[in-house]
């Protein structure tokens, strides 16, 4: 028997359908060890040499790797099974990370039959027989690499995140990859916060042929973009600043405010003109190359409206199941039986013109894109139609089947080609208007003569920032009109527009960054980004992704103290050093010494003033110097942003707050992005903040002062007790000493839904203040009733028996007549009788064709379609949630929920033969 070891379970299931009885196929479901905790070391390596990182870094950075303890019994399984073999096959994929598992198994099993290594790039019978047949050693270059990056990763994280922990907050996390993702961000939403919007006027006019008045099909629209040969101001033509650029401004570039823009527009109506040029340009469109795994996040995120981890985690199942090819890569090449089933369904759809004469090969994106060897592609030398199985799979499945099998096609088909043509016109104004006589305009139109490749597929682009404040006439189709030719204008029309600041990242567009900059890998980026959500640097707003205040805290500490960490191109020249450790041109020991240690290495000594000369401390005397010669990190100014004059917002321990130098302060809402902090919303939020705590007035019973307030857990009421009586002849101690258990407490009262704490009166809070409040005995047990306030909303007691009430203000109305009325009805569970009122409403599921809605549920909002619930993050909002996210969410926990399975048949219970009793012995006579 041979035994074969693959990662996950699904994987197996697909690849023993294509092995005989002589092979066992097993998983061995991920990773079975890695670098433990330094909490999870025996007790003999807690002092020594590993204590600090499980990693011997004195001792040429050697790990100390740990059997999951999850995995202990995976673990014997796989032992037990390779007892019963003569030859053991590692089958784990191709890339750094599978090449590690390979080998951790091999040194976990400790196998005594020989050992093979057994690649592949997808999971056809094709491909798997090809690969039984082309065997390998493990390529320790590539574990080498993987076992390098782990480490460093490792150092990274143990040495930086506790400097956060000290400065920050605790349980926050540095990495190599997230720190800088999530400077990305931060950086982004600076430069939106810096950005100061400019107010601009555009002018968009109608014109029609002289020889063809009368005739609107033969009309046009013009962009009107020069006054006398000046340009007219558009939204790329101002900086950050509010201002013109410099290049705006040595083109004499106009700015047109409103008078002047309406003043041209009267002056435009009826004018006549002249086409001064018509031009005519080839138009051709190359199609886009295969999918990576980077693209393909990007095109599932615009198209699919898909997160990256959604993206991979159908993508993984597709892989798993022989649907397509590995989808962890670099590569945008085809083999050879790739690019004809390709040509062959375009033929079969389209015919032989919609391929070229010549196959197309598509170039490397990176140099260091050799872990696959291929791009993302549909599996097998005979690509299936998406259309065939919708049957088979999954709907999210078969629609990121469709993009693959789409691009991958049309990458073989022919060119889209055509013309765009473009008319510009001269209007002389019917008044000179602020000396201007002579409008100039223009407008362009694509024509597509041979759709080609567009027949299957268009590739996506994001929207750029500031694309409908342009007063750009969209392209159209454009009547035959010669240069010469007279023309009128029938209507104009002036538009104010205002500059936007850059647009925020979506997940897309913050990957296609990530990859431009050259940091981290495409494999990690889905995960990267879950991080730095998880860790609160980062939420959601639609699909857009929204740094917050304690980001922008993590991100100050880094960039100001540990900047080389944080530095892009000191992080991508890492990712290249590794990559030359995966081709076995580094040692990976080398350069972990160097990285840590310094160029020097261990035990060197610092030459003193030697600092303040180097550019890059990380990089010369390494990550244990730079983070142990930090200096005085001043936390209150890394946790501190001046929001206005006089007000700093602050990332305290319940969350950013705005603290005014007179005293004031108050919480910043969640819902509030950084770039929206201006001085008018802290100015409002502040003055809101000083009516909180405002004296309502004294309690008729008890003579306290009553104030209301606003709380963590929303607004409360609560009475102001005074301060306890001095004995005479009593000396009052030095110093404070802790409250006695037995003092009085102030009593409290949270406000009920519907009241507002700026309108909240004194009767209000005697009411409050009553609850709980008895409203009877029952006339029959003669058990005392009362109305209380719970967690989970209003309800009657009676003993250990409740009742919910309707609602909050039926604690103060509600009889002991009603009472009874509700304790004679049957017990209900709460809400079981009463339908949830949705918060908003979406419309059918793609998947289930169910209607979407959210409701609020006991442990938040929750997004549902009747059949399946999915709580919506705390890092998002109900109002920012839009109808993809909803769909996505579901789908999501579709996915996650485990497959019901059957409970074991119930053994009938075997009753035992009781047990004799010895037979009593007859008295001798």
């Amino acid at each position: 028997m041979k035994l074969v070891i693959v990662e996950s379970p699904a994987k197996a299931q697909t690849i023993r359908g294509y092995l005989g009885d002589e092979y066992q196929v097993e998983a061995s479901v991920g990773h079975v060890r890695d670098l433990p905790t330094p909490s999870a070391l025996p007790k003999t390596m807690k002092n020594g040499p590993y204590s600090k990182f499980a990693v011997d870094v004195e001792g040429g950075f050697k790990p100390y790797y740990q059997v999951h303890t999850d995995k202990k019994k995976r673990v014997a399984e796989l032992r037990k099974a390779l007892k019963d073999a003569d030859e053991l096959f590692l089958a784990t994929d191709e890339d750094r990370e599978g090449e590690a598992i390979a080998w951790h198994l091999l040194e976990v099993l400790k196998p005594k039959v020989p050992v093979k290594r057994m690649v592949f790039h997808e999971i056809t019978k094709d491909a798997i027989q090809g690969a039984l047949a082309n065997t390998r050693d493990i390529d320790q270059d590539l574990v080498d690499a993987q076992e390098t990056r782990r480490i460093l990763d490792r150092l990274y994280g143990y040495e930086v995140s506790p400097v956060l922990w000290r400065k920050v907050a605790p349980s926050l996390s540095a990495g190599r990859v997230q720190s800088v993702a999530t400077r990305l961000v931060v950086d982004r939403e600076q430069e939106r916060m810096a950005h100061v919007s400019a107010e601009y006027w555009s002018l968009a006019a109608t014109v029609i042929p002289t020889s063809a008045e009368g005739d609107t099909e033969r009309a046009f629209g013009v962009k009107i973009n020069a006054l006398n040969g000046a340009p007219i101001a558009a939204s790329a033509d101002f900086g950050d600043n509010g201002l013109l650029t410099e290049k705006a401004n040595k083109a004499g570039t106009v700015v047109l405010d409103s008078g002047v823009a309406e003043r041209l527009a009267v002056a435009l109506e009826d004018s006549r003109g002249t086409v001064t040029a018509v031009t005519q340009k080839p138009y051709r469109r190359r199609p886009a190359a295969p999918f990576t795994t980077s693209t393909l996040q990007q095109d599932a995120s615009r198209k699919l409206k898909w997160n990256a981890s959604t993206t991979m985690r159908v993508a993984q199942t597709l892989y798993e199941s022989g649907y397509i090819t590995y989808m962890r890569t670099d590569s945008t090449n085809l083999s050879g039986q790739a690019i004809s089933a390709a040509r062959k369904v375009a033929v079969e759809r389209y015919g032989e013109a919609s391929i070229p004469e010549k196959p197309r090969f598509y170039a490397k994106k990176q140099k260091s894109a050799q872990e696959a060897h291929e791009a993302i592609r549909p599996s097998g030398d005979h690509f299936r139609s998406p259309e065939s199985l919708a049957d088979t799979l999954s709907a999210q499945q078969v629609a990121l089947y469709r993009l693959i099998f789409q691009r991958t096609v049309a990458s073989q088909m022919v060119d889209a080609v055509g013309f765009t043509a473009t008319v510009k016109v001269d209007v002389n104004l019917t008044e000179e208007v602020e000396g201007y006589s002579v409008a100039s305009g223009s407008t362009s139109g694509t024509v597509i003569t041979d759709p080609g490749f567009q027949q299957l597929y268009r590739e996506s682009k994001d929207k750029s920032n500031g694309a409908k404040a342009s007063g750009k006439v969209e392209e159209q189709d454009l009547p035959q009109v010669s240069e010469g030719e007279g023309v009128g204008v029938t209507e104009v029309e002036a538009e104010g527009h205002r500059t936007t600041p850059p647009g925020r990242y979506t997940e897309a567009t913050l990957v296609k960054a990530m990859e431009d900059l050259g940091i981290g890998r495409p494999s990690t980026y889905a995960a990267t980004i879950q991080t730095i959500g998880d860790r609160g640097y980062v939420t959601h707003r639609g699909q857009y992704l929204v740094p917050t205040w304690l980001a922008f805290s993590v991100t100050r500490l880094l960039v100001e103290n540990l900047s080389e960490l944080v530095d892009y191109q000191f992080t991508a020249s890492m990712e290249a050093d590794l990559d030359h450790v995966a081709a076995g041109e580094t040692a990976g020991t080398e350069w972990l010494k160097q990285f840590y240690f310094g160029q020097a290495g261990p035990g060197a000594k610092e030459v003193e003033g030697e600092e303040a000369k180097v550019e890059n401390p990380v990089a010369v005397h390494g990550l244990r110097h730079a983070v142990e010669n930090l200096g005085v990190i001043d936390a209150r100014e890394v946790n501190s942003v001046d929001v206005a004059p006089g007000v700093v917002l602050r990332i305290g321990r319940y969350g950013p707050y705005l603290q005014h130098e007179d005293g004031r302060r108050c919480s910043v809402p969640p819902t509030v992005a950084p770039d929206e902090m201006t001085p008018e919303l802290a100015d409002e939020l502040l003055t809101q903040a000083a009516s909180d705590g405002r004296e309502l007035g004294v309690h008729p019973e008890t003579g306290h002062m009553i104030i209301v307030k606003n709380g963590r857990f929303g607004p409360y009421i609560t009475e102001v007790l005074p301060e306890p009586a001095e004995v005479e002849g009593e000396e009052k101690p030095a110093k404070k000493t802790a409250k006695s258990k037995t003092a009085p407490k102030p009593k409290t009262a949270s406000l009920f839904s519907s009241m507002d704490i700026s309108t909240v009166t004194l009767e209000d809070a005697v009411q409050l203040m009553s609850l709980p409040r008895e409203v009877g005995k029952d006339p029959e047990s003669g058990d005392v009733i009362t109305a209380q306030n719970g967690p989970y909303g209003p309800y009657l007691k009676k003993g250990r028996d409740t009742r919910p009430l309707p609602s909050e203000e039926s604690l103060l109305t509600v009889t002991l007549e009603e009472a009874v009325q509700l304790y004679a009805q049957p017990k209900t569970r709460r809400g079981a009788g009463s339908v949830k009122t949705a918060l908003r409403e979406f419309g059918e599921d793609p998947v289930t064709k169910r209607p979407v809605v959210v409701k609020d549920g006991r442990f938040g909002p929750y997004v549902t379609d009747g059949q399946t619930n999915a709580t919506v993050p705390r890092s998002e909002t109900v109002e920012g949630l839009t109808a993809e996210r909803a769909y996505t969410l579901l789908a999501d926990r579709r996915d996650k929920a485990p497959a019901a399975k059957k409970a074991p048949a119930r053994k009938p219970a075997t009753r035992k033969p009781a047990a004799r009793k010895p037979a009593a012995k007859r008295a001798a006579k």
